[in-house]
């Protein structure tokens, strides 16, 4: 068989093509994997959002969380 190699220089060009950002036309719709996950996003979302409530309402939080 043959083997085809191909250069760094011309993988890298090769990743800004449009060809190479558009998805295939006949790929299934998984939630998660071929789709953005709805409920993942929010829950991401979510978590930033109560991080910042606590760090605004704490004020001066402790360094370290200890389990005892």
């Amino acid at each position: 068989g043959t083997r085809i190699i191909y250069d760094r220089k011309f993988l890298m060009e090769c990743r800004n093509s449009p060809v190479a950002k558009t998805p295939p036309s006949d790929l299934p719709d998984i939630p998660g994997v071929t789709s953005p996950n709805v409920e993942e996003s929010k829950t991401e979302n979510n978590h930033v959002q109560n991080y910042e409530e606590k760090e605004n309402i704490a004020g001066e939080e402790e360094q370290f969380d200890m389990d005892i």
